[in-house]
């Protein structure tokens, strides 16, 4: 970019920390105080956003250069983004400065009452985010296993994502027990023992065990009722624990399904991935849901 940015929009974050520098200065940090300091001094050709401190406060600035071809040009322009008043300075060596949704969660829950923040994180590497407001996405899960399975992976998938705007996750997350208790029987047939999931006060039997057939109630999704079906040849009474059948909720939506095997699927506002989905297809989902949701969001 050779031009300060234009209208600030939400979200705001650099398109890599290495276009930011840190300068210390005497002078004010209005606008008009920081022209009069920077403009005519040379700055390295990748820097396009500088984080003005001058003792405690911090603000931010966006400049234009005579040329972005040498090593060195003089800064010709300057655009205060985010002034004193607004903005503050965050040091936290576990956030990693280059992934905007860790921006976002060190921004929101440290500073929320201010417009911009700046942090020096992980490495020591230096970056900020302006205008916070990250895209909610609410990730409908089964649990057991603890941590639950989906939740734990889209999380891990965010911690690298630098591609994606900033992001908060909204767990809804059901308990297979609580599932169970919602329609009373003396035995209950689960998945598999894998989940470790056994009901107080009645026997529990596991799918993937093949057990001998008693009258039982299904904890399950279509996919247990196709194999109880394979297996005992009738459907079993069930509770169904599919998230992707879930009903309410608005907004961004990530859930799973196990009718799924090979791909993600598009539902309006949902995305639903493979019960046992990969990292990979846990990230085009996620970027399939920021596209919907935040379309013209890119970085700075």
């Amino acid at each position: 970019m050779t031009e300060p940015a234009g209208t600030l929009r939400r979200n705001v974050v650099p398109g890599a920390y290495r276009g930011v520098a840190v300068s210390s200065v005497e002078c004010d940090l209005d606008e008009e105080s920081l022209r009069r300091h920077f403009i005519g001094r040379e700055a390295y050709r990748r820097t396009r956003f500088i984080v003005v401190r001058h003792g405690s406060q911090t603000a931010v600035v966006a400049v234009q250069k005579a040329s972005v071809e040498p090593l060195f040009s003089a800064i010709t322009g300057l655009q205060l983004l985010v002034g004193a008043a607004d903005c503050v300075y965050l040091e936290d060596p576990h956030v990693d400065t280059a992934i905007p949704s860790a921006l976002a969660q060190a921004a929101t829950s440290r500073a929320p009452d201010k417009r911009g923040a700046v942090v020096q994180g992980r490495y020591g590497h230096v970056s900020f985010i302006i205008d916070p407001s990250p895209l909610r996405i609410t990730v409908r899960e089964v649990t057991p296993p603890y941590p639950p399975k989906l939740l734990d992976q889209v999380g891990r998938v965010l911690a690298l994502a630098e591609h994606l705007p900033p992001i908060e996750l909204v767990p809804d997350v059901v308990e297979l027990e609580d599932l169970a208790r919602s329609r009373r029987s003396e035995s209950y047939l689960l998945p598999c023992r894998g989940g470790g999931v056994a009901v107080e006060g009645a026997t529990t039997d596991y799918l993937d065990e093949h057990p001998d057939r008693r009258e039982w109630t299904l904890i399950g999704c279509e996919r247990s009722q196709q194999i109880h079906e394979w297996f005992y040849g009738e459907r079993a009474p069930q509770v169904d624990i599919c998230p992707r059948k879930r009903t309410g909720g608005t907004g961004a939506i990530l859930a799973k399904c196990c009718l799924l095997e090979t791909h993600i699927e598009v539902d309006d506002g949902r995305v639903v991935v493979p019960w046992g989905a990969s990292l990979a297809q846990i990230s085009e989902a996620l970027t399939t849901l920021a596209h919907k949701w935040e379309p013209t969001w890119a970085p700075a």
